[in-house]
């Protein structure tokens, strides 16, 4: 995947189109990821042990991996990701700027 946990993206399309947030977890086998603050869903719980109220609850879920664009870290806009050899390390580099996306 282009993107991983902790990266800072945005939302390209869909309903929150725009957004920004950092990726909370990855599901590389479904293809998915789960950004903070996006595709925030409604769950309604039952009184539990954890959760003695109950009520309805707010949780972000997972959106497709193709949706979210990592952010360029000088420009602080959407970049396409390209790789390089870099110290005998393979790194993602953003396309706009050239600027490593790994720490």
């Amino acid at each position: 995947m282009h993107v991983k946990k902790g990266d800072k993206v945005m939302v390209i399309t869909g309903k929150d189109k725009g957004k920004q947030g950092t990726i909370l977890e990855a599901f590389p086998k479904k293809e998915r990821v789960l950004v903070e603050g996006v595709n925030v869903v409604k769950k309604h719980a039952k009184p539990s042990q954890d959760n003695p109220q109950g009520g309805i609850l707010n949780h972000e879920a997972p959106i497709h991996v193709s949706n979210v664009m990592p952010i360029d870290p000088k420009t602080n806009e959407p970049t396409r990701v390209g790789y390089e050899v870099r110290d005998g390390k393979k790194v993602r580099i953003a396309k706009k700027s050239g600027e490593p996306l790994d720490k």
